[in-house]
């Protein structure tokens, strides 16, 4: 894979996301805006909340390891899967599991309020507002855990941000295409096949997303979310792959 050429999309995506990053503490260091509660996925009932988040919130990311770890991954796995694909196929790719990742933790979420406050909106938190870039608000419900509480504020009041998604649909096509690609990973000292690791980077991300570790604050099901949409339309689409250019890493 060294010898590919990174292609227009990636190329782009690379780009793009360096560009919002710096951006972000540029705007940020001189308190013209905070990009993150801007561009980054808040609850559907959040006051934070502009239609326009469900696809900025991919070009976001918190700090330098999430964007790093994340463009490395497109820079890996994209440019082999945009040479196959062509640029449209693979942009729409990378947009629609985007999109499945911020679907399915809205989900997670409207879930979460329902079960605290009986409903999915108007959760009884009032007044809330972003205030020397932290959350100031009022909860109105009697009766509330201080866990519960927040529970309510982490859904209500901090954004969604990051590529990781939309990367680990990336990596369910890469695994789908390539099973037998051999990939080294950090701190193992052996090749392992992609049809091996990524399933249980997958595993990984259902149990943490259900294990709810207290001071976790990574979306685990919006990575779940980018998986299963990478994995639909790869079956979708793999029959009418007839570019078998790469056919040496299958």
């Amino acid at each position: 894979m060294n010898n590919i050429n990174l292609p227009p999309v990636v190329k782009n995506l690379l780009i793009i996301n360096v560009l919002f990053f710096a951006a972000k503490y540029v705007l940020n260091n001189i308190g013209l805006a905070n990009l993150d509660y801007l561009l980054g996925a808040f609850y559907i009932d959040s006051p934070f909340f502009r239609v326009w988040q469900l696809v900025t919130y991919m070009f976001m990311h918190g700090d330098i390891a999430h964007i790093f770890f994340n463009m490395f991954a497109l820079f890996m796995f994209g440019g082999v899967i945009e040479s196959r694909w062509g640029a449209k196929r693979f942009l729409n790719f990378y947009l629609i599991t985007g999109l499945g990742a911020v679907a399915l933790q809205l989900g997670v979420q409207a879930y979460e309020v329902y079960h605290i406050t009986g409903s999915i909106f108007n959760s009884g938190i009032t007044d809330m507002e972003l205030v020397n870039q932290g959350i100031q608000a009022n909860i109105s419900i009697p009766g509330l855990s201080e866990e519960e509480k927040n529970t309510l504020l982490g859904i209500y009041g901090f954004p969604m941000v990051g590529a990781s998604g939309a990367v680990f649909g990336l990596l369910v096509a890469f695994g789908m295409l390539y099973p037998n690609t051999e990939l080294y990973i950090m701190l193992i000292p052996i090749p392992i096949k992609a049809k091996f690791i990524i399933p249980i980077y997958i595993l990984a991300e259902l149990f943490l997303g259900v294990a709810r570790i207290p001071g976790d604050s990574i979306a685990h099901y919006a990575h779940l979310g980018g998986a299963l949409l990478g994995f639909i339309l790869v079956k979708l689409w793999k029959d009418k792959d007839n570019n078998r250019f790469y056919k040496y890493y299958e």
